[in-house]
């Protein structure tokens, strides 16, 4: 989840917020920021790019993997 989806996300729980003058909802808008983002780095998930390139490699090797049982078939 990268940083502009954390702040979307921190934009709607900050609309659930009484609005105030006195600056708790700041406060509490940074809190939700850091909590939501130290949450998604213990989580250990990983990102979509990184989970593309995990897919090509697998792409890859399943074709190799293929062509080996190929021939050895033929042997």
């Amino acid at each position: 989840m990268n940083s502009k989806k954390i702040l979307e996300l921190v934009g709607k729980i900050e609309k659930l917020i009484p609005s105030n003058d006195d600056g708790i909802k700041d406060d509490i808008k940074s809190n939700i920021k850091i909590l939501i983002e130290d949450y998604l780095h213990k989580l250990n998930i990983v990102t979509r790019e990184e989970f593309d390139i995990q897919q090509e490699v697998l792409i890859k090797t399943r074709l190799k993997i293929e062509e080996l049982e190929k021939k050895l078939k033929i042997n």
